[in-house]
C-alpha cells in the first residue's frame, strides 16, 4: 500500500541546509542529499564539510499532503523565481520505515533526556527516555528546530507545570515535558494527523490520555499555562505573539523555534510588548528564542487568535 510520495529536486549545494530545514519543516519525514552529477570529493580538510556543488535533495511526506502547497511555499523561502524541475513518486511504508531505523540511533538532549527508537535499548536506562519512531508526523529530535526545544526543556524545572505546545507534530516536545515532571501537556496542531501521532507516541510512552490532551487551533479553549513551547515558523510565530499571550500566566517561560538567523529581529518586534526575551540560542542556522511573559502593564483578555 502506498503510504508516502518522494519529492526530489535539485539544489545549490550552499542552499541545501537551509532547503532541508524548510522541508523538513513544512512536514517532510526525511531529508537526503545525494551527488547530482557524480562529482567526485577529495579528501577534505581538517573541520571541512565538503559537499557536492549540486545536490539532489529527496525527502519523504505523507501520501496526503499537498505537494503543489509545499513547492510554493519551498519557493517563497528559498528566494527562487521558479522551482526547479523535480519529480515525485509514491513510497511503499515499509520500505522507507525500516530503511529509517537503520540510521535512527539514540540521542541525548541537555544532560538527562534521550530520544531512543523502539527497536533499540536506551543507552542510559536511568535517564528519561522516549520511545519514538518515524511516523505520521514532523519531530523526532533530529532537527536543529527539536534539538533546541528539547535541550531548552531539558534545563527547567516542569514539575507540576502546565505546558502548552503549539504545533505539536509528533508531541515530542509535549511527551519530553510531561516525562520531565509537567502535569499536564495541551498539544495543539491544524493537522489531524498531527494529533493522531502525538497520542500514539503518549500511548507509546505510557503516558496515559489525561496528560497529554490534543487539540485542533478552533477547539482550544483558552486557558494559562506555566509553559509554553512552539516550534512551527517564523512567520506564524510573528501572528501568534498577542495570542500568546493570552495562553502564558504573568511570569510563564516560553520558547520558540522554527526560525532562521535572519528572522530574529521581526520575532523580536513582534513579541517585544508582552514578553521579556531573556535568552537566544543559535544551532545550524537555526535560533531558538526564549524568556518569560511580562507581569507588569498587560491586559490579560486582550489577546485574539489570528
Amino acid at each position: 500500500m502506498v503510504q508516502w510520495q518522494q519529492l526530489s529536486l535539485p539544489c545549490p549545494s550552499d542552499q541545501a541546509d537551509l532547503l532541508e530545514g524548510i522541508l523538513l519543516a513544512l512536514g517532510a519525514e526525511t531529508v537526503t542529499f545525494e551527488d547530482a552529477h557524480d562529482q567526485s570529493i577529495l579528501e577534505p580538510g581538517v573541520g571541512e564539510m565538503p559537499l557536492w556543488q549540486e545536490v539532489i535533495v529527496s525527502c519523504l511526506f505523507a501520501v496526503d499532503a499537498d505537494i503543489p502547497a509545499v513547492l510554493q511555499e519551498t519557493q517563497d523561502w528559498m528566494g527562487w523565481e521558479s522551482m526547479p524541475e523535480h519529480t515525485l513518486k509514491p513510497i511503499m511504508e515499509q520500505a522507507w520505515e525500516r530503511a529509517w531505523l537503520e540510521h535512527f540511533k539514540p540521542m541525548r538532549f541537555g544532560s538527562r533526556l534521550w530520544i531512543c527508537p523502539s527497536n533499540q535499548d536506551p543507552v542510559d536506562p536511568h535517564a528519561v527516555n522516549i520511545v519514538l519512531d518515524p511516523g505520521l508526523a514532523f519531530g523526532t529530535g533530529t532537527h536543529p528546530t527539536t534539538s533546541l526545544c528539547l535541550q531548552w526543556l531539558d534545563q527547567k524545572n516542569l514539575v507540576n507545570k502546565t505546558v502548552i505546545d503549539y504545533g505539536c507534530g509528533s508531541g515530542i516536545l509535549a511527551i519530553a515535558a510531561v516525562k520531565l515532571g509537567a502535569s499536564i501537556a495541551h498539544c495543539i496542531d491544524n493537522d489531524p494527523q498531527a494529533l493522531i501521532a502525538t497520542l500514539d507516541n503518549a500511548e507509546r510512552n505510557h503516558l496515559n490520555n489525561n496528560r497529554i490532551l490534543t487539540y485542533l487551533p478552533e477547539a482550544f479553549a483558552a486557558m494559562q499555562a506555566d509553559i509554553l513551547v512552539a516550534n512551527i515558523l517564523a512567520k506564524p510565530l510573528g501572528q501568534l505573539a498577542s495570542y500568546f499571550a493570552t495562553l502564558l500566566k504573568p511570569g510563564g517561560q516560553f520558547a520558540l523555534s522554527g526560525i532562521l538567523h535572519e528572522q530574529i529581529e521581526m520575532i523580536q518586534a513582534a513579541y517585544q510588548q508582552d514578553f521579556l526575551i531573556q535568552d537566544i540560542e543559535l544551532l545550524d542556522g537555526w535560533v531558538r528564542v526564549s524568556g518569560i511573559r511580562k507581569i507588569y502593564g498587560l491586559k490579560l483578555n486582550n489577546g485574539s487568535r489570528p
